[in-house]
């Protein structure tokens, strides 16, 4: 039987820091089905030494240029960014991997220019196991989505809920919980912290349906999230130790969860939803 082959599909990353520099790696080295198309920095001379060293070395281009040499484009910048390099690809049928999701929550209309236009958007696993168990319980019915969130003091300081408020973390001795509230509120406050409740959020009952707590913990060095979810037809808790990238306030496994949605593509068998 002859074997069917697939022409490459392009990626572009946009972002280059802890978690962009991990999923450019992993496409140099080689992912069947994908190739490195190009990559969009701020700064694009810092990363000149990076660039050079990889087996091809992608095309260097601003946000706006991706969508014209590349399919698929994972976005591992600021949320400020979002739509920007979300709004091309998708509006042109294309796809969009998305980090920052709690971006989406302000962007929804993104959403809707996919559908109408055969595009669709991705918001991977991320730092956050179950995913796959409440998207399940979502085709039934989910009763009550509650996560707790326990990070250090350095994974969240600068956050602007903290400074709205007046908040200082910088010396607590002992855990504090410094918010208590729904996933949405919580994006707009931690926006660099919380993407995964925002994901969770997304695969359930939605962001002004699930709740969240978050901890500044002192004594820890990972990032430590559960989740507890009701449903009628399962109760399920998980909990997830995180150890955090060389940006503190992400887990070095939400980049290793891109590069297996990407291994997925093309994968001869695909576990998991």
């Amino acid at each position: 039987m002859t074997k069917v082959s697939k022409s490459p599909q392009r990626v572009a990353v946009a972002g280059l820091g802890a978690i962009g520099i991990k999923i450019v790696e992993a496409l140099d080295q080689g992912i069947d089905g994908l190739v490195l198309a190009a990559v969009s920095a701020q700064n694009p001379a810092k990363h000149q030494e990076f660039l050079s060293r990889l087996k091809k070395p992608p095309a260097v281009l601003p946000i706006d240029g991706l969508s014209d040499v590349a399919d698929i484009v994972i976005e591992c910048a600021p949320s400020k960014l979002v739509r920007s390099i979300v709004a091309p690809f998708v509006s042109r049928g294309k796809t969009a991997i998305v980090l920052s999701a709690g971006a989406l929550l302000e962007n929804e209309d993104l959403i809707d220019l996919a559908k109408q236009n055969g595009g669709q958007i991705v918001v991977p696993t991320g730092a956050l196991i179950g995913l796959d168990a409440v998207t399940a319980a979502a085709e039934g019915k989910i009763l009550s989505v509650k996560m707790v969130t326990r990070k250090p003091v350095t994974g969240l300081a600068g956050a602007p809920y903290l400074v709205e408020n007046n908040i200082d973390i910088e010396r607590i001795k002992e855990p504090l919980r410094i918010f208590q509230g729904t996933a949405r509120e919580a994006a707009k406050g931690f926006p660099a912290n919380l993407n995964v409740a925002v994901a969770l959020s997304l695969a359930g009952l939605g962001p002004d349906r699930t709740t969240l707590e978050i901890w500044a913990d002192p004594t820890l060095t990972r990032n430590v999230h559960r989740i507890e979810v009701e449903s009628d037809s399962a109760r399920f808790s998980m909990s997830i130790e995180n150890i955090p990238s060389e940006n503190p306030k992400t887990g070095r496994i939400t980049a290793l969860s891109v590069i297996a949605y990407l291994r997925k593509q093309r994968s001869a068998l695909r576990v998991g939803t």
